[in-house]
């Protein structure tokens, strides 16, 4: 039994500062590859078959495995980040008592630390378990993952458990066993040009006609079952004295239940002019399904359970707003878990951090679920 990562606690550290400094925006598909290039080595170097998969739009995706076979378990943690290239100079990576600092330290670099140091200490201790472990490291999650998205459903098919390396967004470092669904959308009107002034009458308002439907949209919230709409983001007109003749409008929908989904689709799919000679045109889509809390998700989780708490862990289940890849495993059946890579504060912000000790926890969690599962 592996139970004192304290004393590995420099080493940990060590490697995270090194994986925080390659600096991996994901739209940068050069940069994204020189951090795949290093996860690859380390996961060759702990024994890993490593299999990269090309991407033109996107860096490579990653695949390191131990063993073969249907039965594994899966792990899978993204390689790419929301900062641009020279967020190190005003952001650098440094400790301050129990929190480390830095671009990416906690969605989700410390995530792809805690998956090899874990491996690590099983390997070392020759607790390796016979079943195999699979790691995906893909590299769009903060754009949707809409090109890894088939990768990831097909490795996880054949995984009896799948371990996904998002940081908690609990401030107890809840393990996440649900998560709300995202789509999005986006509103477009057409109407006619003309002078305000001399010739108002001629012309149709496309910002009128789109606050119209910009109302009844977000409507469409129903706080009771968890489903929001907000739109964020309004576009329209050149001038003052202009009567606008093209807007557009960009929103956000978090659901809990598929079904809310179709409703609000329904309803955007559905928007007709009000104002004469106006044309409309509506883009919907889902872009992750609920990670919804059912019989398989609470089965998945007391087990999770009884196996840290032989370790000496506690573990809590907790849920969040947010989505990610687990919402495109769990539709499919396969059990999985959430926010194991630790917690902190300050996503995508100069005051991202990580804790410390929520690192170590995971790192020794991580290697009693693959030990025991």
């Amino acid at each position: 039994m592996i139970t004192d990562f304290t004393l590995h606690t420099s080493q940990i550290v060590a490697l995270l500062k090194q994986l925080v400094e390659i600096e991996s925006p994901t739209y940068d598909k050069a940069a994204v590859n020189r951090l795949g290039a290093v996860m690859a080595r380390e996961a060759h170097r702990l024994g890993a078959n490593i299999e990269i998969v090309p991407k033109s739009e996107v860096g490579d995706q990653v695949i390191a495995r131990w063993g073969s076979g249907p039965g594994g378990i899966l792990l899978i943690g993204h390689l790419d980040t929301v900062y641009p290239l020279g967020t190190l100079e005003m952001m650098p990576f440094y400790e301050n008592e129990s929190k480390i600092f830095g671009p990416g330290v906690l969605d989700m670099k410390s995530g792809l630390a805690i998956i090899l140091t874990a491996i690590s200490a099983l390997l070392e201790t020759g607790q390796m378990p016979k079943r195999p472990i699979t790691a995906l490291f893909n590299t769009d999650e903060e754009m949707g993952s809409y090109h890894s998205r088939e990768l990831i459903e097909k490795v996880a098919r054949d995984a009896a458990l799948a371990l996904v390396y998002e940081p908690s967004d609990e401030p107890d470092g809840s393990l996440l066993t649900w998560r709300k669904g995202t789509g999005k959308f986006k509103v477009k009107v057409q109407g006619r040009a003309a002078h305000s002034g001399g010739a108002h009458q001629k012309g149709i308002n496309a910002i009128e006609e789109l606050a119209y439907h910009i109302v009844a949209i977000q409507n469409l919230t129903d706080y009771e079952k968890g489903t929001t709409i907000n739109i964020g983001s309004v576009h329209g007109g050149r001038a003052i004295n202009v009567v606008p003749a093209y807007a557009e409008a960009d929103g956000d929908i978090r659901i809990m239940q598929l079904s809310e989904y179709k409703r609000v689709e329904s309803l955007i799919q559905s928007l007709t002019p009000r104002k004469k000679d106006t044309v409309i045109e509506v883009e919907c889509n889902l872009n992750r399904p609920p990670l919804i809390f059912d019989a398989t998700m609470e089965s998945t989780f007391n087990k999770a359970y009884d196996i840290a708490k032989n370790d000496g862990l506690e573990i809590k289940a907790g849920g969040s707003g947010s989505a990610s890849d687990a919402n495109f495993i769990a539709p499919l059946g396969i059990p999985v878990l959430d926010g194991l890579g630790g917690s902190g504060e300050g996503f995508h912000s100069e005051q991202e951090h990580i804790l410390i000790d929520s690192i170590l926890h995971r790192t020794r969690l991580t290697t009693a679920l693959l030990r025991d599962w």
